[in-house]
């Protein structure tokens, strides 16, 4: 197959065709130019329009071919459009605006930025950091701009802490299909209230589920956006909330007890939080005693308080 073909397979060229493909000092140059059986569209509604004059030619970036850079050349013309007014660039399909790369090569560094981080993908397509980023952020809007959430009825809504200082970002999920829907900077009451005005208040009332943390803001906007939908809190801090229950009986316990108590009870802490399935012999052997002599004390203290009973109740007068 020609390199001209694999431009042709990799690259939407409705419209326009494939000159020459050329070797140059940092790659691959595909020479691009209008196909004249289709007449240019524009840039701002899309429509055919009429050709005005023709722009200094513009280098794209490509997806490499075999590792090789390859850049599309191209020199966009401009039109006089009959529809929306005025003058116009023409519509390019391979890229969106004004970038320098293609949509096909936005697509692979958004795509190998998921599981690399950003310097490295910029290291190994030979591009910046930046075109990394600006990558990630056009796709991103993309599928911001192209989602379908007419099947969103089950969302989550948890708050992730993206750097040090307790900066956090709030994310929604699609349970059912396991996607993110929406991210929002902060986990206030204005940040959940942006996610529900992004949604809108009629797709708002299809919900049928929420689930979230025990933050007292989101369950105050999810009453009063999302009322018809059944709120559930996660698993995950619930359980986080009774280990912290259990710790804090543990402490009060040592303190209420004195010295001697605390003897005892001296690093149990995680005897009492670990599951039961994850203590090792030492600690199940330690948790054992524990539980024989709470056992003893009880029965003790059982058998004191049915003493004290029954001398009140066979004391004369």
């Amino acid at each position: 197959m020609l390199v001209e073909s694999l431009v042709k397979e990799t690259v939407e060229l409705q419209g326009f065709r494939v000159l020459t493909v050329t070797k140059a000092d940092d790659g691959l140059e595909a020479e691009l130019a209008p196909d004249r059986r289709y007449a240019p569209r524009c840039g701002g509604c899309g429509r055919c329009s009429r050709y005005r004059d023709t722009r200094t030619a513009r280098r794209f970036r490509h997806v490499p071919l075999w590792w090789i850079d390859v850049h599309l050349i191209y020199a966009p013309r401009r039109v006089i459009c009959e529809h929306c007014g005025g003058i116009h660039v023409e519509a390019l399909p391979w890229v969106s605006g004004k970038r320098q790369f293609t949509r096909a090569l936005m697509v692979t560094l958004a795509t190998w930025a998921r599981v690399l981080t950003w310097q490295q993908v910029a290291a190994l397509f030979h591009c910046s950091w930046s075109t990394v980023a600006a990558a990630v952020d056009e796709a991103a809007a993309y599928g911001l701009a192209h989602h379908d959430l007419s099947g969103v009825t089950h969302i989550g809504i948890d708050e992730i802490s993206r750097k040090r200082g307790h900066v956090y970002v709030t994310n929604v999920y699609d349970l059912k299909s396991r996607r993110l829907l929406w991210s929002g900077e902060g986990r206030a009451k204005e940040t959940l209230e942006g996610f529900f005005d992004w949604l809108g208040k009629e797709r708002a009332e299809q919900l049928e589920g929420v689930c979230c943390d025990m933050w007292q803001p989101y369950i105050d906007v999810i009453k009063a956006r999302a009322s018809k939908a059944v709120l559930v809190f996660d698993k995950f801090h619930i359980v986080q909330h009774l280990t912290q229950a259990v710790d804090q009986v543990r402490r009060d316990e040592i303190r209420e007890k004195g010295k001697d108590h605390k003897e005892l009870m001296a690093k149990t802490r995680y005897l009492w939080l670990k599951n039961p399935w994850n203590l090792t012999d030492q600690q199940q052997t330690r948790l054992s005693e524990l539980e024989h002599l709470n056992l003893k004390i009880n029965r003790a203290c059982l058998l004191k308080d049915t003493f004290r009973e029954f001398w009140e109740y066979t004391r004369p007068g």
